[in-house]
């Protein structure tokens, strides 16, 4: 699919649109100073083959508004964060005029191949949403579910994650967690089998679930984490300490968006360029 690069002046922004290219996951369409990646990819060796071009000044804020126009109006079905911060992208795409909102909540979901996982697993909110919501948490979990769903995940199961399994008026996140379980068995939550408050063992293994007594899902295809410090370190940890493959976009937008780290591999700007491919 044809995908807008917003601002790609790193040779890791850069690299990574052209192996994607290459591996024929998108048409990237490099949005930025085209003479400044010209250089950046000769200096680097980097093979530019049939990227396209769309030539801004050197501004990374005036190249993010350029990729979300082409976004807007068909030119591309991808947007896909360059070298520039995070909150320069993401304010142009959340503008009230000429961005690309929707009515739903944005937000960002991972997808892990843990080792010793059997299956796909994913996770949301850990990039965007830094303290969400009941009614933020809502569209975090359905955005994420929607996903599962293009992903081939049929009915996905979806743990809402706390540090108990009680309801504790004093841990906000303990009620919220039950009143969205209780908002998908009404409907206000579709798709998927919601349950929470979970802690993490007893949302990830059987037999923890059993120790405690507990009859909860134990096999989670999605885990909702109740704030963004929470969700760094879960992540960062599967990645870093077990050996985890990750994939992430952000959600609710217009377009898929990928929004990857400044100290992602390659391998995981490619992969991220395939979900939001996938996504579509």
């Amino acid at each position: 699919m044809p995908a807008a690069v917003a601002y790609p002046c790193s040779v890791p922004a850069l690299e990574a649109a052209l192996v994607a290219a290459k591996a024929g996951v998108i048409k990237p369409i490099l949005v930025g100073p085209e003479k400044k990646i010209r250089a950046l990819a000769e200096k680097n060796k980097l093979v530019l083959g049939k990227a396209a071009f769309h030539d801004t000044p050197d501004d990374p804020v005036l190249a993010a508004v350029a990729a979300v126009d082409m976004c807007r109006s068909g030119q591309a079905e991808i947007l896909i964060r360059g070298s520039l911060h995070t909150d320069e992208l993401l304010g142009v795409v959340v503008r009230k005029e000429g961005g690309l909102r929707t009515s739903r909540c944005i937000s960002h979901a991972f997808v892990f191949e843990v080792p010793t996982y059997p299956k796909l697993l994913m996770m949301a909110d850990c990039v965007v949403n830094i303290s969400p919501g009941l009614m933020e948490k809502r569209d975090i979990i359905q955005n994420a579910v929607d996903l599962a769903l293009r992903l081939k995940i049929k009915r996905p199961k979806v743990a809402v994650l706390a540090a108990v399994e009680t309801v504790n008026p004093a841990m906000v996140a303990t009620m919220e967690a039950a009143c969205l379980s209780k908002m998908a068995e009404r409907g206000q939550i579709v798709n998927a089998d919601v349950d929470g408050p979970l802690a993490f063992d007893v949302a990830i293994s059987r037999e923890a679930a059993a120790t405690k007594g507990l009859k909860s899902i134990s096999d989670p295809d999605i885990l909702i984490v109740p704030n963004i410090e929470a969700g760094n370190m879960l992540y960062k940890q599967l990645v870093y300490l077990a050996g985890a493959g990750c994939a992430g976009m952000i959600l609710g937008a217009k377009v898929p968006i990928v929004l990857t780290s400044r100290a992602d591999s390659v391998m995981t700007r490619v992969a991220s360029c395939a979900l939001a491919s996938l996504s579509r």
